[in-house]
């Protein structure tokens, strides 16, 4: 799987694909959860339109990597399934 090279969660934008550990696609970036004047990366919430669940928050520690063209996060598609929704800001 070629996600382009590596990328900041700055550059982020929704769309963008997300895949578990085991390379399913998860769905696609809803937003970034991020204080970005402080610098602080805090998660992403995805839509998993195509799977059942809807939007589902993904703290930082659960993304492994982003990239140009995707997000690589650290946990399974089985995991995944078990995210939580998200909370709080909705921006």
């Amino acid at each position: 799987m070629d996600l382009g090279q590596p990328d900041s969660y700055l550059d982020l934008k929704a769309g963008t694909a997300v895949y578990s550990s085991d390379e399913h696609l998860l769905g696609k970036v809803e937003r970034v959860r991020a204080a970005v004047d402080l610098d602080i990366f805090d998660g992403i919430v995805i839509d998993r339109g195509h799977r059942s669940g809807g939007h589902r928050y993904v703290d930082a520690a659960q993304v492994r990597e982003i990239f140009e063209r995707g997000v690589a996060l650290s946990i399974s598609a089985e995991e995944a399934d078990r995210l939580p929704e998200p909370d709080g800001d909705t921006r």
